[in-house]
């Protein structure tokens, strides 16, 4: 498995602090029914991490409390856990937008037939993942298979109203490069995606979502195992565009793990750089009046900041924001987040 600390330290990347938190994105565990390269967060059918209902209630909590307004869920697979249809349900009762980042494939794993009936009842945004409208590329990334899977997930999703025009129901596509390379032009290829799908396959979707693949986690060691990793950031650092840093998702978005823990975004989380008590005192402190000030805690003495211990979202305003050379990442060219590009 990939070391971060070549990503960590020493980093150059321009320091920026968060705004007003407007989302909250959850990955709900790490546990998948696939096992794609590009995966960042290593997930696959063998892990076992997963939210508790203990940890839900202290989502739910926080998010009565108001001031989010989009509640993006990730994984792994999140649908496979035991808490995503309560906690949809939930959001969705409370006003809060929901996104599902679905790989597609989940919908015809056994258990889950009835799947997207419940997120076209409940509106739910759907984030899918497609690489590419062609098989080979799809299946080389995401393995054998899943080309004609996802497309049937897509057709299941058109025929409950998802991604057609005259619908409220929305469908974003997700597209990865396959290697080592930053994406195209993301209003071009939507183009090229739209007219393709639609030709050959005959699905709709609204909109496409380009998103670089980050050097972490499952592709990083991709990019050590093939010698490319100093290549790719190198790539990564060259294309740095300082326009992006106004829209990065981590100013105002705040990542929670599966079992409640806080991290500034999901990179940082598979990262292990999580929130701490503490890391919100960042104003420069005024000189002691003691000659002899006791030591502050280092970060790893610090406790790690947890969902309950935010009493509001306002606790996170102007917060510096832990940054690394993954962070190129995010900027390089037309930019890159959950969201899609940034350009």
């Amino acid at each position: 498995m990939l070391d971060s600390k070549p990503l960590l330290f020493p980093s150059d990347f321009p320091p920026i602090r968060r705004r007003r938190l407007t989302t909250l994105q959850v990955n709900l565990g790490y546990r998948c029914n696939q096992s794609c390269l590009h995966c960042h967060v290593d997930a696959g059918p063998k892990r076992t991490e997963e939210m508790s209902l203990e940890t839900l209630d202290e989502l739910l909590a926080f998010l009565r409390r108001g001031g989010v307004t989009l509640l993006d869920i990730t994984g792994g697979a999140p649908e496979l856990n035991q808490v995503f249809r309560p906690l949809v349900v939930a959001a969705r009762e409370l006003g809060v937008r929901v996104m599902d980042r679905c790989n597609l494939t989940i919908l015809e794993e056994p258990g889950q037939e009835d799947l997207a009936d419940f997120l076209a009842e409940h509106e739910v945004e759907v984030i899918a993942s497609l690489p590419c409208y062609l098989q080979e590329n799809v299946d080389a990334q995401r393995g054998s298979g899943t080309f004609d899977s996802s497309l049937r997930g897509l057709r299941a999703l058109n025929l409950r109203g998802y991604g057609r025009s005259d619908s409220r129901l929305s469908l974003s596509l997700v597209y990865n490069p396959t290697g080592a390379s930053l994406p195209p032009s993301q209003c071009a290829l939507e183009t090229e995606y739209k007219r393709e799908l639609k030709a050959r396959y005959g699905i709709d979707f609204n909109r496409l979502l380009t998103l670089a693949n980050m050097p972490i986690r499952r592709f990083g060691s991709w990019l050590q195992s093939t010698r490319q990793f100093d290549d790719y950031l190198r790539l990564l650092k060259s294309a740095h565009q300082a326009a992006n840093l106004e829209s990065v998702m981590c100013r105002d978005l705040i990542s929670v793990d599966w079992q409640g823990y806080l991290y500034d975004c999901d990179f940082n989380q598979m990262l292990d750089l999580p929130l701490r008590q503490g890391d919100s005192d960042h104003h420069s402190p005024s000189p002691s009046p003691s000659p002899s000030p006791s030591p502050s805690p280092s970060p790893s003495q610090r406790e790690r900041l947890h969902l309950r211990d935010l009493t509001s979202a306002e606790r996170l305003m102007d917060r510096p924001i832990q940054v690394g050379e993954h962070c190129y990442g995010c900027t390089a060219g037309q930019g890159s987040s959950c969201g899609g590009a940034l350009a």
